[in-house]
């Protein structure tokens, strides 16, 4: 189920700053640093599993099992991406308890029309807000837990202007949406203008090359956010590590002082090895 603490923290007024993690290795590094929270990026999760585009092409199936297995070998509350809940209202409410039946603590719906896309590119259409706050109503009635949130995201900005974004923003919270997420804001202008005019948890997306400005926590903080993800820190940092590695190999014929490598003995550990070995030595035979 849920876990409280996410809850708990928005009602305190923490803010919550969570990295995108896409697989195991991601997650539990990203676990054991300490984040109030972890975001289980679509983008990075589709790129990982798929290698393939977020643009509406990863199914529930596809997304179910490697999010909750994200959620059984870390211990930080999950927020997950579920685009535009894999369909219709019937497919919302399976997707809202499915993912609640995982243990993530807070789920993200958009109002994109399918197939949808990547909410920092181009082409972005949105359904009628009608049909948004529906599902929003049936994420709602969905859930099992009140612990487990729903945050509610608006595509608007990008082809329909900040206004309607904002509207939308409103209209999602009245819907009961825990956390209201507007997509793509292109100026720290319209990041205030947004906290100003929606009363609701605000959650800040700070993709690394997106249409919107990077701002600090401390800043989002200042500025009203109460939440801030950065999907793309991991899977980004990942590439540009893999490149620069595999491209020394490939030059040297070896690996050379050049390449940062992770700890292998810190990198057993991390997997769990140490209980393995202590299994072995009481269990196996010899």
């Amino acid at each position: 189920m849920a876990d409280a603490a996410l809850k708990a923290a928005l009602i305190k007024g923490d803010f919550v700053l969570a990295p995108g993690v896409f697989e195991l290795i991601s997650a539990m590094i990203a676990d054991r640093i300490g984040f109030p929270a972890l975001y289980v990026t679509g983008y990075g999760t589709v790129a990982s599993h798929m290698g393939l585009p977020d643009a509406g092409i990863a199914t529930y199936s596809d997304m179910i099992g490697r999010i909750a297995r994200i959620v059984e070998r870390t211990n930080t509350p999950v927020i997950a991406d579920a685009d535009t809940g894999y369909g219709g209202l019937l497919n919302v409410r399976h997707t809202v308890q499915g993912y609640e039946q995982a243990g993530v603590s807070a789920i993200q719906l958009e109002d994109q029309e399918f197939p949808k896309k990547c909410g920092h590119t181009p082409n972005r259409r949105v359904v009628p807000l009608e049909d948004m706050v529906r599902k929003i109503e049936v994420a709602v009635d969905a859930r099992r837990s009140d612990d487990f949130l729903i945050v509610a995201r608006t595509d608007a900005r990008t082809g329909l202007g900040l206004d309607e974004a904002i509207r939308r923003g409103r209209a999602f919270a009245a819907a009961g949406a825990d956390v209201v997420f507007v997509e793509s804001p292109e100026s720290e202008a319209e990041m205030a203008q947004i906290v100003a005019e929606i009363d609701a948890p605000l959650f800040a997306n700070m993709v690394n090359g997106g249409r919107t400005p990077l701002l600090s926590a401390d800043r989002l903080k200042e500025l009203g956010y109460a939440i801030a993800i950065h999907p793309a820190v991991g899977f980004l940092s990942m590439g540009a590590a893999l490149r620069a590695a595999y491209a020394d190999l490939k030059a040297n014929g070896e690996t050379s002082p050049a390449i940062d490598l992770h700890d292998f003995s810190e990198f057993n550990e991390l997997l769990g090895f140490k209980d393995v070995w202590e299994f072995e030595k009481r269990f196996a035979q010899v």
